[in-house]
């Protein structure tokens, strides 16, 4: 549960990140309303020839009486347009990813130099690193396809077809969405998109977390388009945290700043590490003997007697 809710939190990140960022914002939309012509163009299409479709597909109820063939060829039609608006959201992602790579790059790297340290990209053309995002696209859809397919027959189960199945289908689209938008960052490490999936099975909740918001909002006409910018940011955002344990920045990045600002901030004089501690040189306008060990001063004692020399105090006292 706690991973659930931080992977929502990530989608809050992301969208306060890019308001915040206003120009980087209006430079991840464009990308995103290419795609949208594309799409809304097909699923037009898609809901004008539904019933086609469904007659193709069910000519074994041609023969059927009212009400069971219209019955039967509307569930048809309801889940072929539920599954194309599924697959639509996990497609659209990918798309909008393929024709924005160089936006959407530029936009996780500035997120990331943000937080303090960008990992350097590899050293490939810009064909190249299309061609490995298009590849690594089609093994995802290729997953979440198989999926899609079995949950497509499950839908057709009483009860669990109206109520529980959409459910798991919604998680299951977050899942593999929150692979395509996580996709950005983790190409600039160079991860397989086998170990971007084993990574992301190891933290599900936080995957489903952040991708089944995002699937449920892409569902609102115009919605991906707004949503994408802060999207990617959000993602890059949960990679940053989920390879924190695996990757570091290099040494020169963590020194730099400590060599150049000296001894550690705050430690006490006299201290290892501190100005003129044990073995160092003082600095300018401190005493030389400075945090050097001390011969403890002697003080009267209250036993000495008045004559005793222990008494007197040190001259000048």
């Amino acid at each position: 549960m706690r991973d659930l809710v931080a992977g929502m939190r990530y989608l809050g990140k992301g969208q306060r990140w890019v308001a915040q960022h206003g120009r980087w914002w209006g430079f991840g939309l464009i990308p995103a309303l290419i795609a949208l012509v594309l799409y809304a163009g097909v699923l037009v299409a898609l809901a004008v020839w539904s019933g086609d479709i469904a007659a193709w597909a069910t000519p074994f109820a041609d023969g059927w009486g009212t009400p069971w063939q219209g019955l039967l060829r509307g569930v048809f039609v309801a889940l072929l347009i539920a599954g194309g608006l599924m697959l639509s959201v996990l497609t659209f992602t990918a798309v909008t990813l393929l024709i924005g790579d160089p936006f959407y790059e530029s936009l996780s790297e500035k997120v990331e130099e943000s937080e303090g340290y960008c990992p350097p990209s590899p050293d490939r053309p810009l064909w190249q690193e299309i061609w490995i995002a298009l590849r690594d696209s089609v093994h995802v859809l290729l997953r979440a396809a198989g999926f899609g397919i079995l949950l497509f027959v499950l839908g057709f189960v009483p009860f669990l077809g109206q109520t529980v199945i959409p459910a798991i289908g919604f998680c299951v689209s977050g899942f593999f969405l929150t692979v395509e938008l996580t996709s950005v960052a983790m190409q600039r490490r160079d991860v397989p998109v086998r170990e971007r999936l084993r990574l992301l099975r190891g933290r599900k909740g936080l995957a489903v977390g952040f991708g089944t918001p995002v699937v449920l909002l892409f569902l609102i006409p115009f919605v991906a388009v707004v949503l994408m910018p802060g999207a990617v940011a959000g993602a890059t955002l949960l990679v940053r945290d989920l390879m924190a344990d695996e990757e570091e920045p290099p040494a020169p990045e963590r020194g730099e700043g400590a060599a150049a600002r000296g001894p550690a901030a705050g430690a006490p004089y006299g201290q290892p590490g501190a100005p003129g501690g044990f073995g160092r040189p003082a600095p300018a306008g401190f005493p030389a003997n400075q945090g050097q060990p001390q011969a403890p001063r002697q003080y009267p004692s209250p036993q000495s007697g008045p004559g005793s020399s222990a008494a007197r105090p040190p001259a000048g006292w």
